[in-house]
Parts: structure tokens; C-alpha cells; sequence
């Protein structure tokens, strides 16, 4: 039952746990749960971070940045 619960939920995050795991090197469920400790100190304003996150992540293609390789090409 728990397992089932466990993979549910799983499957239906977004990702921005992941993300931050891979790029910061670590383990998504240390990242996980910072989130939930910081959601209960901060009263939950890490909630909306990470939905602005997670929002960002689903929608990466639009806000793709173009790379200068100079000052000049500004």
C-alpha cells in the first residue's frame, strides 16, 4: 500500500527535485526534504518556489536564453 502511495507520487511530480539533484550533485530525497522541512519553518513559501520551479521546468522551451559568445554581439 505504501509503496503504491510512494510511486504515485512519484510519478506525478515535476521534476524540480530531480533537476536540482543532478545539478548540484545530490540526492533528490535530501532536496525533498528540504523542501518539506523549510515548508514547516518558513510556514509554506517554499511551496510556491517550487511551483514556480516546476512551472519554469515544464515550459523551458520558452524561455530558452540565447548564449552570447562576446560583449559585442549584444
Amino acid at each position: 500500500m505504501i509503496n503504491k502511495i510512494l510511486s504515485y507520487f512519484e510519478r506525478q511530480t515535476f521534476g524540480v527535485c530531480a533537476w536540482w539533484g543532478e545539478k548540484l550533485q545530490l540526492k533528490s530525497s535530501r532536496i525533498r526534504m528540504s523542501f518539506i522541512y523549510l515548508s514547516f519553518l518558513t510556514f509554506g513559501s517554499p511551496i510556491f518556489i517550487y511551483l514556480i520551479m516546476a512551472f519554469v521546468l515544464e515550459h523551458k522551451e520558452y524561455f530558452k536564453f540565447q548564449k552570447r559568445k562576446s560583449v559585442w554581439d549584444i
